[in-house]
Protein backbone atom coordinates (compact mmCIF):
# COMPACT_ATOMS: atom_id res chain seq x y z
CA UNK A 1 0.00 0.00 0.00
CA UNK A 2 2.83 2.52 1.18
CA UNK A 3 4.46 1.61 -2.04
CA UNK A 4 0.98 2.30 -4.20
CA UNK A 5 0.79 5.50 -2.88
CA UNK A 6 4.29 6.30 -3.28
CA UNK A 7 4.24 6.16 -6.64
CA UNK A 8 3.52 9.15 -8.98
CA UNK A 9 -0.06 9.79 -10.46
CA UNK A 10 1.77 9.20 -13.92
CA UNK A 11 2.82 5.66 -13.24
CA UNK A 12 -0.49 4.94 -11.62
CA UNK A 13 -2.55 6.11 -14.86
CA UNK A 14 0.16 4.64 -17.39
CA UNK A 15 -0.16 8.27 -18.73
CA UNK A 16 2.71 10.69 -18.77
CA UNK A 17 2.44 13.74 -16.85
CA UNK A 18 2.13 17.35 -18.64
CA UNK A 19 5.47 18.84 -18.95
CA UNK A 20 5.32 22.51 -17.31
CA UNK A 21 8.08 23.63 -19.61
CA UNK A 22 6.68 22.63 -22.83
CA UNK A 23 3.53 23.75 -21.61
CA UNK A 24 5.31 27.19 -21.28
CA UNK A 25 7.74 26.83 -24.45
CA UNK A 26 4.43 26.84 -25.94
CA UNK A 27 2.28 29.58 -24.10
CA UNK A 28 5.67 31.76 -25.15
CA UNK A 29 5.47 30.65 -28.68
CA UNK A 30 1.71 31.82 -28.76
CA UNK A 31 2.24 34.76 -27.33
CA UNK A 32 5.58 36.02 -30.03
CA UNK A 33 3.45 34.59 -33.08
CA UNK A 34 -0.18 37.26 -31.56
CA UNK A 35 2.66 40.39 -31.02
CA UNK A 36 4.23 39.13 -34.52
CA UNK A 37 0.40 39.20 -35.77
CA UNK A 38 -0.48 42.27 -34.33
CA UNK A 39 2.49 44.12 -35.68
CA UNK A 40 1.99 43.15 -39.45
CA UNK A 41 -1.46 43.91 -39.25
CA UNK A 42 -0.43 47.17 -37.98
CA UNK A 43 0.48 49.10 -41.42
CA UNK A 44 -2.89 47.60 -42.69
CA UNK A 45 -4.76 49.25 -39.88
CA UNK A 46 -3.63 52.50 -40.36
CA UNK A 47 -4.21 52.51 -44.03
CA UNK A 48 -7.75 51.88 -43.49
CA UNK A 49 -8.37 54.69 -40.35
CA UNK A 50 -6.38 57.12 -42.77
CA UNK A 51 -8.71 55.77 -46.15
CA UNK A 52 -11.29 56.19 -43.60
CA UNK A 53 -10.99 59.77 -42.26
CA UNK A 54 -12.32 63.05 -43.62
CA UNK A 55 -10.63 65.28 -45.67
CA UNK A 56 -8.61 67.61 -43.97
CA UNK A 57 -8.89 66.55 -40.49
CA UNK A 58 -5.89 65.52 -38.49
CA UNK A 59 -5.32 61.73 -38.42
CA UNK A 60 -2.41 59.31 -37.67
CA UNK A 61 0.07 59.82 -36.21
CA UNK A 62 -1.25 63.05 -35.04
CA UNK A 63 -4.46 61.38 -33.50
CA UNK A 64 -6.76 59.30 -34.03
CA UNK A 65 -9.90 60.40 -36.34
CA UNK A 66 -13.23 61.64 -34.80
CA UNK A 67 -15.60 60.14 -37.36
CA UNK A 68 -14.67 57.29 -40.09
CA UNK A 69 -16.33 58.02 -43.38
CA UNK A 70 -17.01 56.17 -46.93
CA UNK A 71 -16.35 59.20 -48.73
CA UNK A 72 -12.77 58.83 -49.89
CA UNK A 73 -13.47 55.29 -50.97
CA UNK A 74 -16.66 56.25 -53.08
CA UNK A 75 -14.54 59.40 -54.99
CA UNK A 76 -12.03 56.68 -55.84
CA UNK A 77 -14.07 53.99 -57.50
CA UNK A 78 -15.57 57.23 -59.50
CA UNK A 79 -12.55 58.43 -60.51
CA UNK A 80 -11.49 58.85 -64.07
CA UNK A 81 -8.99 55.98 -64.99
CA UNK A 82 -9.52 53.83 -61.33
CA UNK A 83 -11.88 51.53 -63.53
CA UNK A 84 -9.92 50.84 -66.42
CA UNK A 85 -6.95 50.25 -64.49
CA UNK A 86 -8.30 47.59 -62.41
CA UNK A 87 -9.65 46.24 -65.30
CA UNK A 88 -6.40 45.73 -66.96
CA UNK A 89 -4.41 44.43 -64.03
CA UNK A 90 -7.39 41.92 -63.15
CA UNK A 91 -6.46 40.73 -67.01
CA UNK A 92 -2.93 40.94 -66.34
CA UNK A 93 -3.12 39.20 -63.22
CA UNK A 94 -5.71 36.54 -64.58
CA UNK A 95 -4.55 35.58 -67.75
CA UNK A 96 -0.94 35.42 -66.73
CA UNK A 97 -1.96 33.37 -63.70
CA UNK A 98 -3.82 30.25 -66.29
CA UNK A 99 -0.92 30.52 -68.53
CA UNK A 100 2.03 30.29 -66.21
CA UNK A 101 0.15 27.56 -64.29
CA UNK A 102 -0.49 25.27 -67.40
CA UNK A 103 2.85 25.92 -68.94
CA UNK A 104 4.73 25.15 -65.55
CA UNK A 105 2.94 22.52 -64.68
CA UNK A 106 3.69 20.93 -67.85
CA UNK A 107 7.19 21.56 -68.30
CA UNK A 108 7.49 20.46 -64.31
CA UNK A 109 5.40 16.86 -65.26
CA UNK A 110 8.44 16.60 -68.35
CA UNK A 111 11.35 17.63 -66.06
CA UNK A 112 9.92 15.14 -63.02
CA UNK A 113 8.82 12.13 -64.76
CA UNK A 114 10.17 11.88 -68.57
CA UNK A 115 13.78 11.37 -69.77
CA UNK A 116 14.93 12.99 -72.82
CA UNK A 117 19.02 14.18 -73.20
CA UNK A 118 19.81 16.97 -71.83
CA UNK A 119 16.99 17.24 -69.77
CA UNK A 120 19.16 18.33 -66.41
CA UNK A 121 21.02 20.56 -67.61
CA UNK A 122 18.47 22.35 -69.33
CA UNK A 123 16.72 22.50 -65.95
CA UNK A 124 19.79 24.04 -64.60
CA UNK A 125 20.72 26.54 -66.91
CA UNK A 126 16.40 27.32 -66.78
CA UNK A 127 16.57 27.78 -63.73
CA UNK A 128 19.79 29.65 -63.19
CA UNK A 129 18.03 33.07 -64.61
CA UNK A 130 16.64 33.77 -61.33
CA UNK A 131 20.13 34.47 -59.97
CA UNK A 132 19.61 37.50 -62.82
CA UNK A 133 18.19 40.14 -61.45
CA UNK A 134 15.10 41.86 -64.05
CA UNK A 135 16.65 45.03 -63.89
CA UNK A 136 19.50 44.42 -65.78
CA UNK A 137 17.45 42.65 -68.13
CA UNK A 138 14.69 45.39 -68.38
CA UNK A 139 15.84 47.71 -70.92
CA UNK A 140 17.28 44.71 -73.60
CA UNK A 141 13.50 43.43 -73.12
CA UNK A 142 11.88 46.66 -73.35
CA UNK A 143 13.85 47.39 -77.13
CA UNK A 144 13.44 43.87 -78.07
CA UNK A 145 9.31 44.07 -77.37
CA UNK A 146 8.89 47.63 -79.08
CA UNK A 147 10.78 46.66 -82.32
CA UNK A 148 8.19 44.04 -82.21
CA UNK A 149 5.47 46.22 -81.96
CA UNK A 150 4.40 45.30 -78.47
CA UNK A 151 4.77 48.91 -76.26
CA UNK A 152 1.47 49.78 -74.77
CA UNK A 153 -0.14 46.63 -75.51
CA UNK A 154 -1.56 43.42 -73.35
CA UNK A 155 0.61 41.14 -74.97
CA UNK A 156 3.63 42.99 -74.38
CA UNK A 157 2.59 43.22 -70.86
CA UNK A 158 1.56 40.18 -70.64
CA UNK A 159 4.45 37.80 -72.48
CA UNK A 160 7.32 38.68 -71.39
CA UNK A 161 5.99 37.72 -67.57
CA UNK A 162 5.38 34.21 -68.69
CA UNK A 163 8.70 32.45 -68.64
CA UNK A 164 8.77 31.82 -64.59
CA UNK A 165 11.30 29.46 -63.34
CA UNK A 166 10.29 29.50 -59.75
CA UNK A 167 6.79 28.31 -61.05
CA UNK A 168 8.28 25.45 -62.94
CA UNK A 169 10.47 24.55 -60.00
CA UNK A 170 7.96 24.68 -57.83
CA UNK A 171 5.89 22.00 -59.80
CA UNK A 172 8.78 19.77 -60.38
CA UNK A 173 9.33 19.49 -57.49
CA UNK A 174 5.50 18.35 -56.50
CA UNK A 175 5.25 15.87 -59.11
CA UNK A 176 8.79 14.03 -57.96
CA UNK A 177 6.75 12.99 -55.26
CA UNK A 178 4.32 11.54 -57.12
CA UNK A 179 4.57 7.84 -57.31
CA UNK A 180 5.63 6.44 -60.59
CA UNK A 181 3.02 3.47 -60.44
CA UNK A 182 0.15 5.72 -61.37
CA UNK A 183 2.36 6.92 -64.51
CA UNK A 184 3.29 2.98 -65.77
CA UNK A 185 -0.20 1.82 -65.19
CA UNK A 186 -1.52 4.94 -67.29
CA UNK A 187 0.74 3.95 -69.86
CA UNK A 188 -0.50 -0.17 -69.79
CA UNK A 189 -3.97 1.17 -70.07
CA UNK A 190 -2.67 3.02 -73.65
CA UNK A 191 -3.28 6.89 -72.56
CA UNK A 192 -1.46 8.84 -74.61
CA UNK A 193 0.54 11.64 -73.06
CA UNK A 194 -2.26 14.22 -72.57
CA UNK A 195 -4.71 12.50 -71.01
CA UNK A 196 -1.53 11.05 -68.13
CA UNK A 197 -1.03 14.65 -68.03
CA UNK A 198 -4.92 16.12 -67.35
CA UNK A 199 -6.60 12.98 -65.50
CA UNK A 200 -3.35 12.15 -63.06
CA UNK A 201 -0.70 15.15 -63.34
CA UNK A 202 -3.40 17.51 -62.68
CA UNK A 203 -6.12 16.43 -60.22
CA UNK A 204 -3.32 15.98 -58.29
CA UNK A 205 -1.41 18.95 -57.93
CA UNK A 206 -4.63 20.95 -57.02
CA UNK A 207 -2.41 22.10 -54.08
CA UNK A 208 0.58 23.13 -55.20
CA UNK A 209 -1.87 24.83 -58.03
CA UNK A 210 -3.58 26.75 -56.40
CA UNK A 211 -0.56 27.70 -54.07
CA UNK A 212 1.42 29.00 -57.30
CA UNK A 213 -1.84 30.63 -58.55
CA UNK A 214 -1.72 32.58 -55.65
CA UNK A 215 1.32 33.96 -55.48
CA UNK A 216 1.73 34.09 -59.48
CA UNK A 217 -1.73 37.03 -58.86
CA UNK A 218 -0.35 38.42 -55.90
CA UNK A 219 2.94 38.87 -58.44
CA UNK A 220 1.36 40.64 -61.30
CA UNK A 221 -1.28 42.68 -59.43
CA UNK A 222 1.41 44.24 -57.79
CA UNK A 223 4.25 44.08 -60.15
CA UNK A 224 5.15 47.91 -60.98
CA UNK A 225 8.59 47.93 -62.69
CA UNK A 226 7.86 45.88 -66.05
CA UNK A 227 4.39 48.08 -66.00
CA UNK A 228 5.58 51.24 -65.52
CA UNK A 229 7.92 50.79 -68.11
CA UNK A 230 5.80 49.29 -71.15
CA UNK A 231 2.25 50.85 -70.46
CA UNK A 232 2.09 54.45 -71.98
CA UNK A 233 -1.41 55.02 -71.84
CA UNK A 234 -4.81 54.13 -69.44
CA UNK A 235 -5.74 51.30 -72.41
CA UNK A 236 -2.87 49.37 -70.96
CA UNK A 237 -1.85 51.11 -67.51
CA UNK A 238 -2.30 48.79 -64.15
CA UNK A 239 -3.54 50.09 -60.98
CA UNK A 240 -0.18 50.13 -59.40
CA UNK A 241 0.86 52.55 -62.41
CA UNK A 242 -2.34 54.62 -61.69
CA UNK A 243 -1.99 54.64 -58.45
CA UNK A 244 1.56 56.70 -59.11
CA UNK A 245 0.01 58.96 -61.36
CA UNK A 246 -2.94 59.80 -58.64
CA UNK A 247 0.08 60.43 -56.22
CA UNK A 248 1.69 62.98 -58.90
CA UNK A 249 -1.42 65.09 -59.01
CA UNK A 250 -1.48 65.77 -55.12
CA UNK A 251 -3.86 63.59 -54.06
CA UNK A 252 -4.61 63.87 -50.23
CA UNK A 253 -3.38 61.15 -48.51
CA UNK A 254 -6.77 60.09 -47.30
CA UNK A 255 -7.83 59.49 -50.93
CA UNK A 256 -4.60 58.25 -51.72
CA UNK A 257 -4.75 55.46 -49.00
CA UNK A 258 -8.25 54.50 -50.22
CA UNK A 259 -7.26 53.87 -53.69
CA UNK A 260 -4.55 51.44 -51.96
CA UNK A 261 -7.14 49.68 -49.69
CA UNK A 262 -9.30 49.39 -52.60
CA UNK A 263 -6.71 47.61 -54.99
CA UNK A 264 -6.26 45.27 -51.89
CA UNK A 265 -9.17 43.69 -52.12
CA UNK A 266 -8.89 41.35 -54.94
CA UNK A 267 -5.66 40.20 -53.24
CA UNK A 268 -7.64 39.43 -50.27
CA UNK A 269 -10.53 37.77 -51.97
CA UNK A 270 -8.42 35.13 -53.64
CA UNK A 271 -6.25 34.27 -50.96
CA UNK A 272 -9.70 33.67 -48.44
CA UNK A 273 -10.74 31.36 -51.75
CA UNK A 274 -8.00 29.36 -52.04
CA UNK A 275 -7.29 29.42 -48.29
CA UNK A 276 -7.79 25.74 -47.40
CA UNK A 277 -6.01 24.92 -50.71
CA UNK A 278 -2.84 26.72 -49.06
CA UNK A 279 -3.37 24.99 -46.03
CA UNK A 280 -3.57 21.57 -48.03
CA UNK A 281 -0.45 22.36 -49.79
CA UNK A 282 1.60 23.46 -46.33
CA UNK A 283 0.40 20.15 -45.03
CA UNK A 284 1.21 17.56 -48.11
CA UNK A 285 5.32 19.15 -47.92
CA UNK A 286 5.98 16.77 -45.34
CA UNK A 287 4.39 13.58 -46.66
CA UNK A 288 6.12 11.14 -49.58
Amino acid sequence: MTLTAARPAAARTGRPAPAPRRRGRRWALYTLLTVMSLLTMGPFVAMLVVALSPRGEPTLPARWPASLTFDNIAQVLNASGFAEWTINSLVYSAVSVVIILLTASMAGYAFAKKRFPGRDAMLWTFLATMMVPFQATLIPLYVLVSDFGGADTFWGLIVPTLANSQAVFLMRQFILGLPDELFDAAKVDGASELRVYWTIVVPLTKPILATLGVFVFLWHWNDFLWPLVISQSDATRTLTVGLTVLKTEEMQWATLMSSAAVSAVPCLLVFFLLQRYLVNSIAMTGLK
